[in-house]
Parts: C-alpha cells; sequence; structure tokens
C-alpha cells in the first residue's frame, strides 16, 4: 500500500483491493450492488504512470432504514424481604418444587420449562428449583461441576421464559441453599 494523498482518499492500488473484497460481499440492497458495479476501478496501471485523474474520495454508505427493536422483555426482580422471611420461617408454604439432581443439561432445561408453565398455569407464586451443588468428586472436563447450578440461572433469564419467571434468587439454607433457587412466577394474562 501507499501513502494517501488527502484524509479520504484511497490510492489506486487501496481501490483495486478494496475493488476484490468488495465483490466478496453480499449487499444489502440491489441498489447499492449496482451501485457498487459502477464504482469498480480500472485495470491496474502499472506504477510509474502517474493516474489520469484524482483519487475518489470515499463514498459513505447510507443508513438502513429504521430496524424494529424486538419486544421488550419483562423485567427480573428479587423475592421481597418480608416475602422471603415468610417462606424461610415457613409462615408461606413454597408452592411446587422441582428437582433437576442426576439430569443431563438437556433434560433438566426440559423439564424445568414445563414445571414452570405448568406452575404458572396453577396459580404458583413461587417454586423452588433443585440444582444441587456438585460435588467435589465429580468433577468433569476443566474441572466443570455444579453445570445445572450455573446454567439454570441463565436458563431463567433467557426470553421463552420470561413471560413466566418474575424473578429469582438463591434460597435459603433450609431450603437447600446455594443449591437451590427459589423462583418467584408472573401471574397469567
Amino acid at each position: 500500500m501507499t501513502k494517501r494523498g488527502k484524509k479520504g482518499s484511497l490510492s489506486p492500488e487501496d481501490r483495486e483491493l478494496w475493488g476484490k473484497v468488495a465483490k466478496t460481499l453480499t449487499p444489502l440492497h440491489p441498489e447499492r450492488l449496482a451501485n457498487l458495479e459502477a464504482d469498480e476501478p480500472a485495470p491496474a496501471e502499472p506504477k510509474t504512470a502517474k493516474p489520469a485523474k484524482p483519487p475518489q474520495t470515499a463514498t459513505a454508505i447510507k443508513a438502513p432504514a429504521a430496524v424494529k427493536k424486538p419486544p421488550s422483555l419483562p423485567p427480573l426482580h428479587q423475592l421481597e424481604t418480608k416475602y422471603r422471611r415468610k417462606i424461610v420461617k415457613g409462615v408461606r408454604a413454597i408452592d411446587a418444587r422441582i428437582d433437576l439432581h442426576g439430569l443431563t443439561q438437556h433434560q433438566a432445561h426440559d423439564r424445568l420449562r414445563g414445571f414452570l408453565y405448568q406452575a404458572q398455569a396453577r396459580s404458583h407464586k413461587v417454586v423452588l428449583v433443585i440444582t444441587g451443588k456438585g460435588s467435589a468428586m465429580e468433577r468433569a472436563y476443566m474441572d466443570e461441576r455444579g453445570i445445572l447450578r450455573r446454567m439454570v440461572p441463565q436458563w431463567l433469564t433467557m426470553p421463552d421464559l420470561r413471560p413466566v419467571v418474575l424473578g429469582y434468587e438463591e434460597a435459603h439454607a433450609s431450603h437447600g441453599g446455594a443449591g437451590a433457587l427459589y423462583v418467584r412466577i408472573r401471574k397469567r394474562r
């Protein structure tokens, strides 16, 4: 590559290289393809010859039309402090429980989704999801243990479960501590 003359202008070598790169791309709009073909650089001239016309400046690409935003997902909330205390003390019962111990990620994800949709259909407010902590003896590849413990919170924030899940947080030690989650269920509309 050679030095550029003016700011924003391309040397003949740069234009030739850009032409090769531009041919490999798929334009967003058919009109841009026609513009691209019209702007193709001339065949490469010997380096000793001077270009007949000054190099063209790069043209700006127009911004695409307004992009539609996906519908916003409902926010996640933690349990209210008073409500959590009532659950811990046993004043307020947990509506349902699911234990995901011993399941593969795929099985656990499918069962969790079904369980949460069913809990919403039954008008449950809080459910307990037991993931387990993972044991030091069952270390897997790259020291991964407690995979469900890490994956379930990610699943709960996914778009397919957001209409069902109002929020979640780690359970109290009496309900499994770090190996379980309280999940607040959103009311059906």
